[in-house]
């Protein structure tokens, strides 16, 4: 097996310029630009982590704390060329091995939900569904047209 060709740490302050344009790049998943203002902002603030490839931000991802045994993925985001090598997965890995380490049980993702039908979507959910995550319940979180489906993970 090839060793992948990139690597996963904390995320510095200098990687989030380059978090902010890779958001930029995924406009059919992060497409609502106050969303992900509020997603670059958090990222000064919160457990987060990068997937750096050769000169580049591949992937970042950060956790939200919400109770002492449970956690949340506040996002994840990997740039479109570099889906389905690893990234995603290896972020993940790498989170929950401190979060298990710091005493959290439960992580949850908040996605689209599968009432309503977008095939990116779909993929997303399939993602953390391989990851280990479970479908808890599907909410209006968002308003009736962005159904928020929240998945569940035993750490």
């Amino acid at each position: 097996m090839a060793r992948p060709s990139y690597s996963v740490r904390r995320l510095k302050p200098d990687d989030i310029a380059a978090c902010e344009r890779l958001l930029a790049g995924l406009p059919d998943w992060f497409g609502f630009e106050e969303t992900n203002r509020g997603y670059i902002h958090d990222l000064r603030t919160l457990p987060a982590y990068v997937a750096i490839a050769p000169g580049e931000v591949v992937g970042f991802l950060a956790i939200k704390s919400h109770t002492p045994a449970a956690s949340e993925v506040h996002v994840l985001a990997v740039a479109r060329d570099r889906h389905r090598e690893g990234i995603g997965r290896a972020l993940l890995d790498v989170a929950e091995g401190d979060l298990t380490r710091a005493g959290i049980r439960l992580l949850h993702v908040k996605t689209l939900g599968p009432s309503k039908l977008d095939a990116g979507y779909e993929k997303t959910r399939a993602f953390y569904s391989a990851m280990g995550f479970l479908p808890l319940e599907e909410l209006e979180l968002w308003g009736p047209d962005q159904p928020c489906l929240i998945m569940v993970k035993v750490l």
